[in-house]
């Protein structure tokens, strides 16, 4: 969503390595050499499915959609200490397990941006989220849907009215839950949100 001049991410592996090379990074403190690194940007987009390994840098302002999951693995924590001074726990057999060693040339998500439409950002089995940024009014329709829809507001301000009538002054940083019996949306203002359902 928005960004310091240094903001960094990492995602995803940038080499080749086995579970037995990642046990043996984490404990000579070498994983980091392995993970991807990203300077990021407003309007940046990664897709991190199940089992790719991440970590959100200083300086990073930004939304989460994830499927619904009660597991995370901490792979590394950059030998921080807690208020007593021990290091958190790691899950590195789990996580050793569970990691996508296949290794892509950029993880980085490519969309051409638009205006007063919906793009895509991530289309999967779990969930599609798209990005608008308005500058009139649209009608968003939602008839399809079999899932409730979430709307982020990412800039601007701008109303969001539903098919009943109900308006909703809206700016960066509000998120609302629409039930799946909404069948559209109109979208107004200086707006730019995202847009997700499952």
């Amino acid at each position: 969503m928005k960004s310091d001049p240094e903001a960094s991410l990492m995602a995803g592996l940038s080499k080749h390595i086995t579970p037995d090379d990642y046990k043996r990074m984490v404990a000579d403190d070498t994983i980091t050499d392995a993970i991807a690194h990203y300077a990021v940007k407003e309007g940046d987009c990664f897709f991190l499915p199940a089992g790719r390994i991440h970590s959100i840098g200083k300086g990073c302002f930004l939304t989460e959609i994830q499927q619904t999951s009660d597991v995370t693995y901490r792979i590394y924590d950059f030998k921080r200490k807690d208020k007593n001074g021990n290091y958190r726990e790691l899950h590195t057999q789990l996580a050793a397990e569970s990691i996508d060693y296949h290794v892509e040339p950029n993880y980085r998500s490519c969309y051409v941006p638009a205006q007063d439409e919906g793009v895509a950002l991530v289309r999967c089995p779990y969930f599609h989220t798209y990005v608008y940024d308005l500058t009139k009014l649209i009608t968003i329709d939602l008839s399809a849907l079999d899932s409730f829809a979430v709307i982020i507001v990412v800039d601007g301000r701008g109303t969001l009215t539903d098919a009943e009538g109900h308006v909703e002054q809206v700016k960066a940083g509000d998120t609302l839950l629409y039930p799946a019996t909404t069948p559209s949306l109109k979208a107004a203002g200086s707006l730019k949100f995202l847009l997700t359902y499952a």
